[in-house]
């Protein structure tokens, strides 16, 4: 009898796209009435119609626009930009006032941010790459207690 282990499993990755919060998502689809009252003189059913396809294309159009986090593949892509973990230092998970002050009068100046607005929890990231003029990552998660352990298990430590 033969006795299979499964396959090793790679390293699990981190994603997590930065959408807006449902308060920004409702505003946008307020805009859905008004489009409606614009065209409600020409044909009511026309109306409703540019009215629903306004509110739905402008949500969608903030949900896909968001930036998305992620670890995978030896790297951390914030958005556009990207870095090699061998570049990380030790991630510093933050909620609550911690955060808030991360984000306000406790920015470096010498940082790089991918901050929004709705998302309370920030993980600041050190960049240990001398030649580098940016000195750490700001980064706002939903998460950050996740975060940080994706990067520090995808660095090895």
């Amino acid at each position: 009898m033969q006795i299979f282990s499964p396959a090793p499993r790679a390293p699990r990755s981190y994603r997590e796209r930065l959408t807006p919060s449902l308060k920004v998502l409702a505003g946008a689809a307020i805009v859905a009435p008004m489009v409606a009252l614009v065209f409600v003189q020409y044909s009511a059913i026309a109306a409703l119609a540019l009215g629903i396809a306004t509110a739905v294309l402008l949500v969608a159009a903030l949900i896909w626009a968001a930036p998305v986090v992620r670890v995978e593949g030896g790297e951390l892509r914030a958005g556009r930009a990207h870095i090699d973990l061998a570049f990380l230092g030790e991630p510093i998970a933050l909620t609550g006032s911690d955060a808030a002050h991360a984000r306000g009068a406790g920015l470096d100046p010498r940082g790089w941010y991918l901050l929004r607005g709705g998302i309370g929890g920030v993980v600041i990231v050190p960049i240990t790459d001398p030649d580098d003029p940016v000195r750490t990552w700001t980064l706002s998660t939903r998460t950050p207690d996740r975060l940080a352990a994706a990067i520090r298990r995808a660095r090895g430590v």
